[in-house]
């Protein structure tokens, strides 16, 4: 009896359930509104901020404008005692912000060079990164799931939209669609989960009935971004 309980006394505590929320825009919740952190623009209606309420342990470091250069500084977020940890990042590393201006100011012809050059990025370097990224998670959480969710297409098929020729729409959608295959196979390749959210979002672009992708708005740093409904899609294909 002596000897169970000092086996029992030996034994590390169980972990409480810790989730910490990485990644970029499309991660803190731009363009969802209700935000907790201008600078970074994190939401409270942002998929992390809506998963985390089920943790007793949560960290929301996500942050606009996140590269997998500049992730860094949120790793410092992830412990041994992390348990599960969200992240979509990527879009920003092909100048994502960058792609939409030439898009939306130049021509088609303009709108098909910056986008191939974006997915020429996505498919030479954007791997190796991606690869790196992961690798750094499991090194600082090695007991946590990994679940990487991707980037819906902007744009919903045959939608009327005015503010970007068929042309550029189709463009992006096609640049989306290879970002989507490169991070799955990234995040295949960690060991991590995908979440796809393309479907999705398949019926609910930026011009649709009912659009979950806000259009260019006041401010712009919140244009081309899911909206809060678009973020409870995310929410729910997380928890799906």
């Amino acid at each position: 009896m002596a000897g169970v309980l000092a086996v029992a006394l030996l034994a590390p505590a169980p972990f409480a359930p810790e989730y910490v929320a990485l990644g970029d825009s499309y991660a803190s919740g731009a363009g969802a509104g209700s935000y907790v952190d201008g600078s970074c623009r994190r939401s409270a209606n942002a998929y992390p901020a809506l998963r985390g309420e089920e943790f007793p342990s949560f960290k929301f470091v996500a942050c606009s404008g996140a590269t997998t250069k500049s992730l860094k500084s949120q790793l410092r977020a992830l412990t041994p005692a992390t348990t599960l940890v969200t992240i979509t990042i990527g879009g920003n590393d092909l100048g994502f912000v960058d792609v939409l201006t030439t898009c939306t100011l130049g021509s088609d012809n303009a709108c098909d060079k910056r986008v191939e050059k974006a997915r020429a990025f996505a498919r030479d370097e954007l791997p190796a990164r991606l690869d790196a990224t992961y690798s750094a998670v499991r090194a600082a959480a090695p007991n946590a799931e990994l679940v990487v969710l991707g980037y819906p297409r902007l744009f919903t098929q045959a939608d009327g939209c005015r503010s970007l020729s068929t042309m550029k729409r189709q463009y992006l959608n096609d640049a989306a669609n290879e970002l989507s295959g490169v991070i799955a196979e990234a995040a295949a390749r960690a060991g991590a989960r995908y979440v796809d959210v393309r479907e999705a979002f398949a019926d609910h672009g930026v011009c649709s009935r009912e659009p979950w992708i806000n259009a260019l708005t006041n401010p712009t740093a919140d244009s081309y971004h899911p909206n809060k409904a678009g973020q409870t899609a995310y929410f729910r294909a997380l928890t799906s």
